[in-house]
């Protein structure tokens, strides 16, 4: 009969061989296995099944409660209305000079013949009134007012021909463009009763001179003139308030200043971190804050200093490039959020060609009217009616294909992801943010160009635009703000090193020791729900 093997009654170790250790021994060695296979699990494309496996650095709003959240709004509404507060302080956008057609009327013309129809044809010399290089553009802008009480609207279609001298420091007169040489270019009149709309007569995009003088002629008026007999004709000079200049420059030079060091502090937090770490909201702003520093244009001062329009273009061309790659952002977040892969055929390529069409629209819209100006300054779209009807239909067209696409992006972002706390919070972060940004732009483009931004000419008719500073300073401080706030709340949290900083992009299972206080929305059970409902079925999501 075979004995027992003696007992160990100290407790040091083990007496018997149960089946269960043979078990134990494998899930030891299994459990080995799995800590080496995560070292390289990062660099393993996932399945469609699995759950986002992109590893992305702790940000500062995951941990976040809703407190915090409403003091992060409250910081961005201050200094928002902080910034529109000085502008309505500050001074008007433009100032006028206006010029009646009679008081250019010659001696000789009142004993001649011609002196009735002098306010129909003109010619009209005026001198413009003094300009410095805070002045930065001019325009000429001619009312005309008639006798006629009726209830009778028309419009009259004449010709303006405009001949321009500069006058030197020694006063003597320089020719920058001759009657004969300037083409006789369109304009309507358009009349209600006895007031017609204001229309442009030049404009010029920088000043070399102090002073212009300004050779005016009307051609295809007499027959209404005879008509409706023109008792009247103002001219309006209008330049940019020298004492807006100053403000705008010193605000620009403000703002670039916070942000160099808001880009320079972002960089701070994550330069410990490799860059395939980072989140792609982190990734966005490290792109969109240096971006942000061309808007704020470190070479505006230029504009000033040289007598060329080069300096203006590539500010305009700096500010389009930067509202651009704002638009190329929401799209982005909104699809990377549901997708790990994004290469750049597939991911980013489809975006660009949506988005492209608006840049080269804004592109064109800087550019293409300064540079037939600087040929002629009394060019104006109405004259190239074709053309521009067909550019606006096109950037009609790509702005609708942008926001169906963003919609459409933002709806299955929501539905896929509105049940994953921590996303949830991504989600919902960035659209009121991007609301915000959206309702305040849209308020300040209503109020400085009207319902018909594209209907007319923005850059001639100054008297539909600026009143105040506050549009300048709302508007420039409302995108310099809204990055601030995204750098602070996608910047990394500051956990120790020894902690687990690097997580999952999906914080749920990077955070399953959090409290249930801690999670702010949805609970630890919705945390471990798969990432597409219809792949979750007959897949067994561990707790760990």
């Amino acid at each position: 009969m075979a004995t027992k093997p003696p007992q160990d009654t100290s407790g040091l170790g083990y007496s018997y061989v149960t089946p269960g250790g043979i078990f134990l021994r494998v899930k030891n060695t299994l459990s080995q296995f799995s800590d080496l296979f995560s070292e390289f699990n990062k660099y393993i494309a996932p399945a469609y099944y699995h759950d986002r496996c992109e590893r992305s650095v702790h940000m500062r709003l995951y941990s976040m409660n809703k407190r915090e959240f409403v003091v992060v709004f409250l910081a961005l509404l201050a200094c928002f209305g902080l910034a529109v507060f000085i502008g309505l302080a500050g001074p008007p956008i433009t100032v006028t000079t206006m010029v009646t057609g009679s008081s250019l009327m010659p001696n000789t013309t009142g004993s001649g013949g011609g002196g009735a129809d002098y306010l129909a044809n003109g010619p009209f010399v005026m001198r413009t009134p003094l300009m410095t290089t805070y002045s930065q553009q001019l325009w000429l802008i001619a009312s005309i007012e008639t006798d006629n009480n009726d209830d009778e609207i028309f419009d009259k279609s004449f010709h303006v021909s405009v001949a321009i001298d500069g006058l030197t420091m020694e006063h003597k007169p320089t020719t920058i463009l001759r009657a004969e040489h300037g083409k006789n270019r369109t304009r309507h009149l358009s009349c209600s009763r006895n007031a017609c709309e204001e229309f442009i007569v030049l404009h010029l995009g920088f000043l070399d001179y102090a002073h212009y003088i300004i050779t005016v002629r009307f051609y295809g008026l007499e027959s209404f003139h005879h008509r409706y007999n023109i008792n009247s004709v103002q001219f309006y000079f209008k330049t940019y308030n020298p004492a807006f200049t100053q403000i705008e420059i010193w605000f620009r030079f403000i703002f670039l200043l916070f942000t160099f060091i808001v880009t320079c502090w972002f960089a701070h937090t994550l330069r410990k971190y490799p860059i395939y770490d980072w989140s792609i909201e982190q990734r966005w702003m490290s792109i969109l804050l240096p971006l942000l520093l061309l808007y704020d244009n470190p070479i505006f001062p230029l504009i000033f200093l040289v007598n060329s329009w080069l300096p203006g273009m590539i500010d305009a061309i700096l500010q389009a490039t930067f509202l651009c790659g704002l638009l190329l952002f929401w799209l982005c977040i909104y699809h990377g959020l549901r997708q790990n892969e994004r290469k750049l055929l597939t991911f980013y390529v489809p975006k660009l060609i949506v988005l492209m069409p608006l840049w080269l629209c804004a592109i064109v819209l800087a550019t293409w009217e300064k540079c037939n100006e600087m040929k002629d300054p009394t060019y104006s779209h109405f004259v190239d009616t074709g053309n521009y009807s067909g550019f606006k239909t096109f950037f009609y067209i790509s702005g609708a294909m942008y926001l169906l696409y963003l919609l459409l992006l933002i709806l299955r972002a929501y539905s896929e992801l509105r049940s994953m706390p921590y996303f949830d919070m991504r989600l919902k972060f960035l659209t009121l943010l991007m609301l915000f940004v959206l309702l305040i732009t849209l308020i300040i483009t209503m109020c400085r160009f009207g319902f018909g931004i594209l209907e007319d000419n923005f850059v001639a008719q100054l008297n539909t635009t600026y009143k105040s500073s506050a549009q300048f300073m709302g508007f420039y401080g409302l995108l310099n703000f809204y990055l601030y706030t995204m750098a602070y709340v996608y910047s990394p949290n500051g956990k120790p090193l020894h902690e687990a900083t690097i997580t999952k992009d999906n914080p749920a299972f990077s955070m399953i020791n959090d409290s249930d206080e801690e999670v702010v929305y949805g609970s630890d059970e919705e945390s471990r729900r798969p990432l597409n409902s219809s792949c979750g079925k007959g897949n067994d999501y561990d707790s760990d």
